[in-house]
């Protein structure tokens, strides 16, 4: 059974992200966007599936430490607790500020701030890859001697009580504003505005800010988002994108001296002989724009259809992992991905995506069948994919012919 305390709140997620359209609603207020929120999704859907094969970082590493190399034998007591709480977010606190200053590291967190909105879907955009440079972090903590599911536990809470705090709902909280992290905080954080760029790190406790001087307070509304707009819904394509612009700098970088000060340096860094550091831009907020794919309501109305489907199979697949062998584990992860790429991509219009959703709708068909024989499921699947392939393929049929839906 999984008892990732992530995994689950997951119908707490969307229970709370409800309500929160609801405000919007009943406020009139524009908080959500469909193709970003699918894609803040997607991030977080993508995230949970890496780490089923990077957890052995997040917590075997600790365990190895912690069982071959703890200094001491700590007694579980509410002492105990107290200092593994503030450690962890001590901790955290190290670990996200270094994943903003160090441009390696920003590679796995980038994902995280893309979102040009700021609402509760946004705390689900995860990154696949931010465990990789993070990890570390951690590990002085197994030296001390807590122990690994308390660890565990700490820091799932931790990543939870921060679900809350991304929303433009709630205002400043009086004098909890002094040492928790909240709502008003972390709009900073996400903000793209010179003055709120690297501040806030804050996992729980907005004192760490205060101690180290990264603190920063909300005053006019920040600019959501990153100074250089991702402009796309591909999921997979937010968690590379990063390092697609370091590999594009890194050969205009002749030195490897340089090329190595490159990936530790702060983002925006280049040796003078490329013109030096690049400063964050100022943000014109009368001309700026979000990025804007419009699309007509029937394709809206489609690709909602297939994220459910996709949502109810991911969260089957979470809850069930522990039972499959990992060769069907990185299939289901393939299969999964593929849709919430395309789910993102249609809403861009690009040609190539067409054909792969075609591709796609006859294929799941075929492997619903196919998987009903290999695991026995019940019969009745076999109906489930005949009638997903015909109600699939004539809708998207009818998109394709539909004269607003134009290739790219």
């Amino acid at each position: 059974m999984n008892l990732n305390p992530i995994v689950l709140s997951i119908p707490i997620f969307f229970l709370l992200i409800g309500i929160e359209l609801a405000v919007e609603r009943f406020t009139h207020r524009k908080l959500y966007r469909l193709p970003d929120t699918l894609s803040n999704l997607s991030c977080g859907i993508t995230s949970q599936l890496s780490g089923l094969f990077l957890k052995v970082l997040a917590i075997g590493v600790y365990e190895v430490i912690y069982s071959n190399f703890a200094f001491f034998e700590l007694e579980r007591n509410w002492v105990y607790w107290v200092v593994l709480f503030l450690l962890v977010d001590f901790a955290y606190y190290w670990a996200h500020r270094k994943s903003h200053e160090i441009n390696l590291f920003w590679g796995g967190h980038v994902v995280h701030h893309q979102s040009e909105d700021y609402n509760l879907s946004v705390a689900l955009r995860q990154s696949s890859f931010q465990v990789v440079w993070t990890f570390a972090f951690n590990l002085p903590l197994a030296l001390l001697g807590f122990k690994t599911l308390d660890f565990a536990l700490i820091s799932a809470l931790n990543t939870l009580y921060q679900f809350w705090i991304h929303t433009e709902t709630i205002k400043k909280l009086g004098f909890l504003e002094y040492f928790l992290n909240t709502p008003s905080h972390h709009r900073v954080h996400h903000g793209r505005d010179p003055k709120y760029i690297d501040k806030n790190h804050a996992g729980s406790l907005i004192i760490w800010d205060k101690m180290f001087g990264t603190f920063q307070a909300e005053e006019e509304k920040p600019t959501y988002g990153i100074t250089k707009p991702i402009n796309s819904w591909n999921a997979v394509w937010a968690n590379f994108s990063h390092y697609s612009e370091m590999g594009k700098d890194l050969k205009r970088i002749e030195k490897w001296s340089d090329k190595i000060k490159y990936l530790f340096k702060k983002p925006g860094w280049l040796p003078e002989s490329l013109g030096g550091y690049r400063t964050v831009p100022e943000v014109n907020k009368a001309a700026y724009k979000k990025y804007e794919t419009p699309a007509p309501l029937s394709l809206n109305y489609y690709v909602l259809f297939q994220y459910a489907l996709c949502l109810i199979g991911t969260g089957l697949f979470l809850f069930k992992q522990e039972n499959f062998l990992m060769g069907e584990k990185i299939f289901f992860t393939i299969i999964i991905s593929i849709v919430v790429v395309n789910c993102g991509v249609l809403f861009e219009n690009k040609p190539w995506v067409r054909w792969a959703e075609w591709f796609r709708i006859i294929a799941y068909s075929f492997l619903l069948i196919a998987f009903t024989f290999i695991y026995f499921w019940p019969s009745i699947f076999i109906g489930v994919a005949i009638v997903y392939l015909i109600i699939s393929g004539t809708w998207f049929y009818s998109i394709q012919k539909n004269a607003q839906y134009q290739t790219a």
